[in-house]
């Protein structure tokens, strides 16, 4: 079985990830990885991932039904540097080794891999192509402390927690501005997918 032509979707937190990989999905049935979704699948409760969490700052970082309070354990380690990277070093390994199946496991020509910290976590060998989802930094500290409901400064936190979303365009193959309307973005990804599409027919 060949291999499938391994599409990287990232950018900047709160900038439209995950709104470009729904319709990649929807409107051209392409198969998605989210390394967000395989996080929390990562800390469920009774795996060995949210033991370690519980084991380091107590069951007061869960809610009534004994899941993780993803919010306050947010408070702590976006608070503090240490306590993220200790983090990530639970999730990640775990996060790659799931990505790697579906690579393996994978029947169609094109995957789409959504992973945040992407260039963080020097993921670039996971994946073909990178697609970076930008905006305006303006805009995307107003969609952050809207979605999550922080304040300013929580907000600045998590910002300050990923590479700048100037160093991540950078680095792209391609740029989708998700600073209009939704119908503005899809044309955007309608001609970027047209693109990928002639790459791969071409390699």
């Amino acid at each position: 079985m060949s291999r499938p032509l391994r599409l990287g979707i990232t950018g900047g937190i709160a900038c439209g990830k995950s709104v470009v990989a729904a319709y990649l999905q929807q409107q051209y049935g392409v198969p998605i990885v989210d390394a967000d979704q395989l996080a929390r699948q990562a800390v469920a409760v009774g795996t060995p991932i949210y033991q370690a969490i519980l084991d380091r700052y107590g069951v007061e970082i869960c809610r009534d039904d004994g899941s993780l309070d993803r919010s306050r354990l947010g408070e702590i380690v976006f608070a503090q540097p240490q306590e993220r990277h200790w983090l990530e070093a639970q999730i990640h390994p775990w996060v790659i080794a799931q990505m790697q199946q579906a690579i393996q496991a994978c029947d169609q020509p094109l995957l789409t891999l959504v992973i945040p910290l992407l260039f963080e976590a020097h993921l670039e060998g996971l994946v073909d192509q990178i697609w970076v989802v930008a905006t305006t930094p303006a805009q995307q500290l107003a969609r952050l402390q809207q979605r999550d409901r922080l304040s300013g400064k929580a907000a600045a936190q998590r910002l300050a927690s990923q590479l700048p979303l100037e160093e991540k365009i950078r680095r792209a193959d391609t740029v989708l501005w998700n600073t209009g309307s939704l119908e503005e973005l899809y044309r955007q990804v309608d001609q970027a997918f047209s693109l990928l599409g002639r790459d791969r027919k071409g390699s």
